[in-house]
């Protein structure tokens, strides 16, 4: 029996939601598929429970920079728990179902293949796409191959985010986002932590002050850190301890070590073979989300499976993109120019991120070393973030911003604000890379005072204005 739409979305994350939702906006009709919760990672493994199990941490330790607050000694982690449960819904997804019934979207549940062009299989079910396919089963985590790992029992960042109490000690292995956030939200809930990551800071990805600021604040904490370290081999006694093996002979111990080592694509059981392509690969994807490689204009992708941008506002950015010129070209050819409604064009070198551990750690478009890799003349400005507006928000404030200027163009390539609640700094950011607001007009946006904001002024006083 095949069931037939315009458009079939494969994965009901926040990204395959967005899809969905825009095609039915554009007048389409959805099926929108999946075989674990509606909502997908984010929702429930991911961006909400780790905030979640952060955020009180950085409540008190906010507190305890300000005088006269009367603060505890240590967070409940019970009720910082139950809270983190609350967020996920206690992993149910009925609200989640509910919303897509209201938007118009056929729910199905099950996992999904392709079985060539517009055609999707959910179990004995066939799903027959009018106009398009969009793939949106968005990244699993990658296991490293360790000696003894396939043997052990090991958490994953899903195993992190949904703990149902508080290990006494634990090794997180990897020194990304999501090894540096779980390691802090752990240590301040009762943990004794220890980090290993291979460089010599975390974050290497960033720009630099990002690591050093991050590691001492996980210093201060009382996390471990094991630095250039590589870990090759690991065990779980009879008792539960494990044992964790580096290269230099030291042994770790814990009781849970969690493998934040990067993520890959979830394209490995969704039929991509049955359309000329390899099952695990990432769907390489244009601006308006059209996968490559596969004859005619019916197969997109938007999200982690592209490998773009993995954040769920790039995915869901991109997804909006999806779902739109999906539901124009149904009606006929479209024009795809760069920055217009039907290309995702800010993937490229305008995407904002927040790393949400104390200090936070926020940026958007290139480091200075992407820049000058991709040809382009720059200057850069480093100013410590020590304004009154900082000084009154906590004493002992300490933070530091870098800004990346095309020195061409006179516009900003790339912002990093590194320091105590500096993620509600990034959007300005954001506005002014995409917008490309030269500095002489940027100047004239006066930062209120006395707000961190006013870094703004003193980086362009830096460069000169």
């Amino acid at each position: 029996m095949a069931d037939t739409f315009d458009v079939v979305v494969i994965g009901a994350g926040a990204v395959g939601e967005n899809v969905a939702a825009r095609a039915v906006r554009g007048g389409l009709t959805a099926a929108l598929v999946e075989h674990e919760l509606v909502g997908g990672e984010c929702s429930y493994w991911a961006c909400m429970p780790s905030k979640a199990l952060l955020r009180p941490g950085h409540a008190l330790a906010a507190a305890r920079r300000l005088p006269g607050v009367p603060v505890g000694d240590h967070l409940d982690a019970a009720k910082v728990l139950e809270r983190r449960t609350y967020f996920t819904s206690n992993w149910d997804d009925a609200g989640q179902v509910q919303w897509a019934d209201g938007a118009g979207i056929t729910v199905i549940r099950g996992s999904a293949r392709l079985d060539g062009e517009r055609r999707v299989v959910v179990g004995d079910r066939t799903l027959i796409a009018r106009q398009a396919v969009a793939v949106c089963t968005g990244s699993v985590a990658v296991i490293p191959p360790l000696e003894g790992i396939a043997d052990t029992r090991v958490w994953t960042s899903r195993d992190a985010t949904s703990a149902k109490e508080v290990p006494g000690r634990l090794i997180v292995l990897g020194g990304g986002v999501v090894g540096v956030e779980l390691a802090q939200a752990w240590r301040r809930l009762g943990s004794e932590v220890d980090l290993v990551i291979t460089s010599e800071l975390p974050l290497p990805r960033l720009e630099p002050i990002a690591g050093e600021l991050v590691a001492e604040g996980l210093r201060e904490d009382g996390v471990r850190l094991h630095t250039g370290a590589k870990a090759v081999r690991v065990s779980r006694d009879s008792g539960g301890e494990i044992s964790l093996g580096l290269s230099d002979g030291t042994v770790l111990k814990a009781d849970e070590l969690l493998v934040a080592t990067g993520r890959r694509p979830a394209t490995e059981h969704v039929g991509v073979e049955t359309v000329g392509l390899k099952p695990g690969d990432t769907l390489h994807v244009d601006d308006t989300g059209q996968v490559s490689g596969v004859d005619g204009q019916w197969l997109y992708a938007a999200g982690d499976v592209t490998g773009r941008a993995l954040l769920t506002h790039q995915g869901k950015y991109a997804a909006r993109v999806v779902g739109d010129v999906i539901a124009a070209r149904a009606k006929g050819p479209v024009e795809t120019p760069p920055w217009s409604q039907y290309t995702a064009t800010a993937d490229h070198a305008s995407v904002p991120a927040v790393v949400f551990t104390d200090p936070e750690v926020a940026s958007v478009g290139l480091t200075a070393a992407q820049a000058s890799a991709a040809g382009i003349d720059i200057r850069v400005v480093d100013l410590d973030i020590a304004v009154a507006g900082s000084s009154v928000h906590a004493d002992g404030y300490r933070g530091k911003a870098r800004m990346v200027v095309d020195e061409q163009r006179k516009v900003l390539v790339g912002v990093t604000f590194v320091g105590q609640d500096v993620a509600e700094l990034l959007h300005s950011a954001t506005v002014a890379i995409v917008g490309e607001v030269p500095l002489d007009r940027l100047w004239h946006a006066v930062p209120s005072y006395p707000t961190i904001s006013e870094v703004w002024l003193r980086l362009l006083e830096a460069y000169g204005l």
